[in-house]
């Protein structure tokens, strides 16, 4: 508990095995009262991993439904389970898990209802091992979309998130994709219902084991994040309405 508020911690998983164990045993308990793994159709051991680790609360997909589908999973679960502050962590440990009581007291003090660990404020990406390909396409996109929705983050493509459960329930989650773009749509939904998000320097680690995703499918990515940002700045200017932000 934090401020006498619920924080859940969600573990959205994909062949995460190599990692899940270094990533939750950083986890704060202290402040942190649940746990809860969703494992998105893993090939390794991930869930029985997650068994001996002692995670009470562990999802299995009976088919892979995407790093968008795994959060809506890992949301609705922690606001079954009444969470005040639910905190998203990728298990791969490029984040680190150290940083959750930083992110959760801004929230619980009542001072962002969102927060982002932002791997571009400071210097920690390119330390970090970072590919300067991504580095680049990052501070591009970033700076466009800013541009677009009329914001100031240091970066909209972080892992690391944690949210009010005011906002997730304030935003239709479910409705978004279901792939990585999911992400920058929960952006553009916080900013159009209100929202404000904060940001902390969050260090990350890149090395063999830890997830990515290929330059393809990271160029259809980038085509996604305009695509949304344009379709904000449309609705926002009430030139297009996109429904996605309207519903």
């Amino acid at each position: 508990m934090y401020n006498k508020k619920k924080i859940v911690v969600v573990l959205p998983a994909y062949n995460a095995a190599l990692t899940l164990e270094k990533t939750y045993l950083e986890i704060p308990f202290d402040i942190v009262d649940e746990v809860i793994l969703v494992d998105d159709f893993s090939k390794d051991n991930t869930i029985e991993l997650g068994r001996k680790l002692g995670i009470k609360h562990i999802i299995h997909h009976d088919k892979n439904k995407g790093y968008g589908g795994n959060q809506k999973t890992c949301y609705i679960k922690a606001l079954e389970l009444g969470a005040d502050i639910v905190v998203m962590l990728h298990p791969d440990y490029q984040y680190t898990p150290l940083l959750i009581p930083a992110m959760v007291s801004i929230i619980g003090s009542g001072l962002y209802p969102v927060v982002f660990g932002s791997r571009i404020l400071g210097k920690s990406a390119l330390a970090g091992g970072m590919p300067i390909y991504k580095y680049i396409s990052n501070r591009l996109l970033t700076l466009i979309q800013n541009i677009l929705m009329n914001q100031k983050l240091t970066e909209y493509h972080t892992g690391f998130r944690a949210y009010s459960a005011e906002v997730l329930k304030a935003v239709n989650f479910d409705l978004n994709s279901d792939d990585f773009i999911f992400d920058n749509e929960m952006i553009a939904l916080i900013f159009y219902k209100g929202f404000t998000i904060a940001e902390v320097t969050c260090p990350t680690k890149y090395f063999e084991g830890a997830s990515s995703i290929n330059f393809r499918r990271s160029f259809c990515y980038g085509l996604g994040v305009l695509r949304v940002s344009f379709l904000y700045f449309l609705t926002k200017t009430g030139i297009y309405r996109w429904k996605l932000l309207e519903k």
